[in-house]
């Protein structure tokens, strides 16, 4: 049975996921979910709005229904889901969602989709080892976080399951580990700061 409020796939389909707070939601975040569509051939891209990042403060984080509203109002694309629907599985890390989402999804091939300044940051993740061998990973380049992301404990730890970006297309269909760095026109658009005040 799948969770209340997730959203719809089909056997088959390549669905990407791309999750975070989005506190707040911008054009950088709609940038890079429309590059991924096209350079990883997906049929849907849901963005998986986090009711708490364990990484973040909670003081810092803005209602979940205002962050959801935000979203819906930045993304504006017929392939893109806003979704919650990580609250009512009442997980708190990616990897643990993710165990759920393979097990009831078995026919849906997944592929994960982030910055390359959270992948410079995946080793502080819990469990991000176990959510590298449940889903092939797609790291979008970020201003000022190229060559932290490649020389990453993470990057150093699954080298032998990078491939190239020209090949893209297919890494959904990979067994992971498995993963690429896509380049990709660079936004400098930042939640961070937005809610700073300073851009």
């Amino acid at each position: 049975m799948l969770p209340s409020g997730a959203p719809l796939a089909t056997p088959g389909q390549i669905v990407g996921l791309f999750g975070g707070s989005f506190n707040p939601p911008h054009a950088g975040h709609r940038s890079i979910s429309i590059e991924a569509i096209k350079r990883l051939q997906l049929d849907w891209l849901w963005w998986l709005v986090a009711p708490q990042n364990p990484l973040k403060r909670a003081d810092e984080t803005a209602a979940l229904e205002m962050r959801l509203a935000r979203a819906r109002a930045v993304a504006r694309h017929p392939r893109i889901t806003i979704t919650d629907f990580e609250a009512t599985l009442g997980t708190r890390y990616t990897a643990d969602t993710m165990a759920i989402m393979v097990r009831r999804w078995p026919e849906v091939r997944f592929v994960w989709v982030m910055g390359a300044d959270s992948f410079a940051d995946l080793h502080r993740w819990r469990h991000w080892r176990r959510l590298a061998e449940l889903v092939p990973l797609a790291v979008f380049d970020r201003p000022g976080f190229t060559l932290k992301a490649m020389s990453c404990p993470a990057a150093i730890a699954l080298a032998g399951a990078r491939i190239d970006a020209s090949d893209a297309a297919g890494l959904a269909r990979l067994d992971p580990p498995a993963w690429c760095f896509i380049e990709v026109p660079r936004r400098f658009e930042s939640s961070t700061a937005l809610r700073n005040g300073s851009s």
